[in-house]
């Protein structure tokens, strides 16, 4: 492998790191694992309820092992999901976070975390875009 395909992983890696002391600074914690767990976990609920194209364009703006976490397991069979309350986002989030001993995070602080490193990392564009698409109840997740 030549050493510009080396650079490729070296700078994902990097971007990753970046984005995952992020969250960790947000949910306040030094466990890298519980961060890793909340960005997966927001992001799998988020993404169901995009749309496919939607899906997409945000994906063309993650690092790409972010990218690659974020369609792990999807089917955009369905998709976008329609449920429209809170309590189902942050329910579907919980399921992602479950540990043997309860959720690794609070699903609502995970959720608050996420939104405001994607908020911070992805274009204003995109992020008026995906807020468009969910309700009210989801976007009162978001940073103002």
């Amino acid at each position: 492998m030549s050493a510009t395909g080396l650079e490729v992983f070296d700078t994902t890696l990097h971007k990753t790191h970046t984005w995952l002391k992020e969250v960790m600074e947000e949910l306040g914690t030094e466990d890298r694992h519980r961060a890793y767990m909340a960005l997966r976990a927001v992001l799998h609920a988020l993404r169901d309820r995009l749309t496919v194209e939607e899906v997409a364009q945000l994906s063309a703006q993650l690092p790409m092992l972010v990218r690659g976490f974020f369609y792990e397991g999807w089917d955009p069979t369905g998709k976008p999901l329609k449920e429209r309350h809170l309590e189902a986002f942050l329910a579907h989030v919980a399921q992602e976070l479950k540990t043997p001993s309860g959720p690794a995070v609070d699903p609502e602080k995970a959720a608050r975390a996420v939104f405001k490193v994607l908020a911070h990392r992805i274009s204003q564009g995109e992020i008026a875009d995906i807020r468009g698409l969910l309700p009210k109840e989801l976007r009162a997740l978001w940073p103002a």
